[in-house]
């Protein structure tokens, strides 16, 4: 029983005295011992550089000329001779109406006029006849006289026939309907056997010219104004607009546009001005009605400051940024943002060139904080090549 409670004792001694000896190795703990690592930040460096002064419009696509087809005369459709959809030149033969009734009025028109003309030679013979007598005193004044007078009626009556007999001329042309401008043409109005017409002048089809088109814009006074300068001062330094055609995909047209001032009025109610853009269109792929924006690139504007839109933060009191000081430490500065450019925004004021802007990891960027910045590289840059390839 001794052997065991001196054997207890000497193993409580031998721990105590092991935790007093690793108590006195234990140095003390240095300043900073425990602190995290500063945070890992994407910054970039801020530099002057020229931007393209871009006004982006919405608009729709407008033919440059539309026609529509009518029917001039009353009649039958009798032929469809065109292809819907399908280019088509002008003075093509478009449709046919039953000529019938109007060859029969032309030959009637042209009857009269031979009537009248007969008559008039009969008028005139007697008329030299007479002239020859009335000097010799065979037939009175008054009769010779009256005489001259039917002459004159008579030669009435052939101008009215030769113009009766040019309406029905005119009216029997207008039987075969042509195309009055070149373009495309749409679908049928109406059909064979269609009376057409009849009370007033029946539309048959439309016909839109695609060569080239429009584009209609909607844009405040105001900035029209500023265009119109922007536009004056870019032909001044031989700079001229450039217009790029946005589709509804957003894809880019491949046919640069030219801006047309047409609209001289502001619409009082909305304080908006109307003008077009035109765009060739050889491939007539641009079709009217189509919802579109037009991108108007009016020249560049040298040692502007931009930086990627994520960077900007908006707060109650305005824009702010996180730059990184000379000693890594988190500095908010406030800017003024001048609109978009691409996918970053146009600082006005606020920045200098060489400014440290943070772009990535902004949630770990408190004001005061220490960071430990790195270059930021864009999402759709393209990667840097193996260290094998660059060697080679």
């Amino acid at each position: 029983m001794n052997s065991q409670y001196f054997g207890t004792r000497f193993l409580i001694s031998g721990v105590l005295l092991s935790l007093l000896a690793g108590c006195g190795d234990k140095k003390p703990a240095g300043p900073g011992a425990g602190a995290p690592p500063p945070a890992s930040v994407g910054v970039i460096a801020v530099a002057p550089e020229q931007v393209a002064i871009i006004t982006e419009l919405p608009g729709r696509i407008e033919a440059t000329r539309i026609a529509e087809v009518r029917a001039r005369i009353a009649g039958i459709v009798q032929q469809r001779v065109f292809a819907e959809g399908s280019e088509v030149r002008a003075g093509q033969v478009l449709y046919r109406i039953d000529p019938a009734p109007l060859q029969a009025a032309y030959n009637s028109a042209e009857a009269a006029l031979a009537k009248s003309e007969a008559n008039l030679g009969q008028v005139n013979t007697k008329l030299n006849r007479y002239r020859a007598l009335v000097e010799s005193n065979a037939v009175s004044k008054q009769e010779f006289d009256d005489l001259q007078s039917s002459q004159k009626l008579a030669v009435a009556d052939v101008a009215s026939a030769r113009a009766g007999l040019d309406a029905a001329r005119l009216n029997l042309s207008y039987a075969t309907v042509t195309a009055p401008i070149s373009g495309r043409i749409g679908r049928a109005l109406v059909t064979e056997g269609a009376l057409v017409g009849q009370v007033d002048a029946t539309s048959l089809a439309v016909i839109q010219q695609l060569d080239s088109v429009y584009v209609s814009l909607v844009q405040s006074s105001v900035e029209m104004q500023r265009l119109r300068q922007a536009m004056a001062q870019g032909s001044g330094s031989k700079v001229k607009a450039k217009l790029t055609l946005v589709m509804e995909d957003g894809q880019l047209y491949n046919q640069p546009g030219q801006l047309l001032f047409s609209d001289v009025t502001v619409d009082p109610s909305s304080g908006t001005v109307t003008v077009r853009a035109q765009f060739p269109n050889p491939q007539r792929s641009l079709l009217p009605g189509t919802y579109v924006r037009v991108r108007i690139e009016q020249g560049v504007r040298p040692g502007t400051i931009t930086v990627p839109q994520q960077a900007v933060m908006r707060t109650a009191d305005g824009s702010m940024v996180m730059t990184v000081d000379a000693e890594g430490k988190v500095v908010p500065r406030p800017v003024k943002t001048g609109g978009a450019y691409g996918t970053n925004w146009i600082i006005n004021d606020g920045l200098k060139a060489g400014d440290t802007v943070i772009v990535e990891g902004l949630q770990k960027a408190k004001p005061g904080s220490t960071v430990k910045p790195s270059p930021w590289q864009r999402p759709d840059a393209p990667a840097p090549a193996p260290a094998e390839q660059q060697k080679n």
